[in-house]
């Protein structure tokens, strides 16, 4: 069929849709609303063990989208889709009647309809609703996606994601695997007595850790504006208010580019715990994380991109200078020349600025090193030049208590022994206004008012922050993160 076949034949179906939609509004219009009184996953649960060719005095109102139809003379089949799953619609013109056989006839592939009958098998043994009572409930004027296995083009599929949802089962999959870690994740937060807050999205400026924020303007107040990039500084200060454990699952805005692992707009979880150390965090990190995957996957072992996972306790740990050293072949540290550690960086394809300091460097390297890490490993003690709100060692304090969890090559969450001494905290963000000012973007200007609540006392604290969405991408074994976000950013269409 050439292209232009295509065409007409596509605004010729179009065109006969729309039609029949006019016909059902000059009757009268469609319903306001539909009583259901089963899921189409409560059919099977009820009925599920059915013998082939079975009838039952069970009659059930189902609903849904139609996905196909097929026709053998008198005897009519189609799959109604719900949100739980689909159910078989099995129309014999000899009960069901001419009305509704024709009726059944005349629907197109996506209407959504209700239909009402007994609960059969047939006798192929397929879970039926025997339909005696059918009903549009909303004409589809446009054809479904040509595949009923789901759309093939990756930017399709996340630019109309109704559609990806409609026709692609692992999509509905991720979808509601999606809110079970979501739902998971706050329930282990939940009972262990942490407090679910909100802290503001738009602030007067951006901070709590190393980014390049959004800004937009307030017209009322007449003011410059930036999105969050982070929500650290609010829970501490609730914190520091006496709300012990506090816990906030949100939208965190970084303009920041986008790739496999990167959304502008992402989720994360940040939770703070009073008098604890990241000794502490990791001990509830590895509960945590081995709970989620217990509820989203149902073991504690699973397979990501072709590879073996587990999540049984306890996780590994290895220091960043360990991962480093082993990384580039000989024992190096934030001691090492500068010089030595930038050819290590190059020799690996890494680059950095021109004068970068050996703790800079060291960083560097192991951003390259996680990625060659597979099993949950916590990564511990980073330099503080890289780690601005981290407590310093208590061995080294050059080094801060801080922590990432690394999985699969990707970082899944960072957690810190929180800096609670004001003036500690006041020169390291004096530095990063420093690097501001020399042209660093992802810097950030000094937090007056953060620096005030610090000195009414912020106690001993653990603070974490978990991707939510590289967390779901792992559980649904997804190698892209706009998988796992249901309308990630992408360019404007092109005309």
């Amino acid at each position: 069929m050439t292209d232009q076949q295509q065409e007409t034949n596509t605004e010729e179906l179009l065109k006969a849709r729309r039609e029949k939609h006019d016909a059902v509004l000059a009757s009268g219009g469609y319903p306001h609303r539909f009583d259901r009184t089963h899921l189409a996953s409560e059919i099977a649960d009820i009925h599920g063990d059915l013998a082939p060719g079975q009838e039952t005095d069970d009659r059930v109102t189902v609903a849904g989208r139609l996905m196909l139809k097929r026709s053998f003379g008198k005897l009519q089949f189609g799959t109604l889709r719900d949100m739980t799953g689909t159910i078989q619609l099995f129309v014999e013109k000899n009960t069901a009647g001419d009305e509704i056989a024709a009726q059944f006839g005349d629907l197109d592939l996506g209407d959504w309809l209700g239909a009402s009958g007994v609960v059969m098998t047939t006798r192929k043994g397929e879970l039926s609703v025997k339909v005696d009572e059918l009903i549009l409930l909303q004409k589809s004027l446009r054809p479904l996606p040509d595949k009923f296995h789901g759309l093939t083009d990756v930017e399709s599929r996340s630019r109309r994601r109704y559609l990806d949802l409609m026709v692609n089962d692992e999509a509905r999959d991720v979808a509601i695997t999606r809110a079970k870690v979501i739902s998971e994740l706050r329930r282990q937060f939940e009972q262990r007595g942490f407090v679910e807050v909100e802290t503001p999205v738009l602030l007067g400026q951006a901070t709590g850790a190393l980014a390049r924020s959004f800004e937009t303007h307030h017209n009322a107040l007449d003011l410059e504006m930036h999105l969050r990039i982070a929500t650290e500084l609010y829970l501490k200060r609730l914190v520091v208010g006496g709300l012990e454990r506090v816990f906030e699952i949100g939208r965190i805005f970084r303009n920041e580019g986008v790739d496999s692992t990167h959304n502008p707009e992402f989720t994360m979880l940040e939770a703070y715990q009073a008098f604890a150390d990241y000794s502490d965090i990791q001990l509830l990190m590895e509960e945590v994380f081995n709970g989620v995957a217990l509820a989203a996957t149902g073991g504690e072992k699973m397979s990501y991109q072709g590879r073996s996972l587990s999540f049984a306790r306890p996780f590994a740990v290895t220091t960043l200078t360990e991962l480093v050293s082993d990384f580039v072949g000989e024992e190096v540290s934030i001691d090492s020349d500068a010089a030595v550690l930038r050819r290590h960086l190059e020799s690996k394809g890494g680059t950095a600025p021109e004068g970068a300091s050996s703790s800079k460097l060291m960083f560097e390297l192991y951003e390259l090193a996680y990625r060659e890490i597979w099993q949950p490993t916590f990564v511990t003690d980073f330099p503080t030049e890289v780690s601005p709100l981290s407590r310093s060692s208590r061995e080294d304090p050059r080094m801060t208590e801080r922590f990432e969890l690394v999985i699969a090559g990707a970082e899944y969450c960072n957690a810190f022994s929180e800096l609670n001494d004001p003036d500690d905290q006041r020169s390291r963000f004096e530095a990063q206004a420093a690097a501001k000012s020399a042209g660093d973007a992802e810097a950030h200007p000094v937090d007056e008012d953060y620096l005030l609540a610090l000195e009414y006392g912020l106690p001993p604290t653990g603070g974490l922050g978990i991707g939510v969405d590289r967390l779901v991408m792992l559980l649904t074994d997804q190698a892209h993160i706009r998988e796992v976000i249901l309308f990630p950013t992408l360019r404007p269409e092109q005309s």
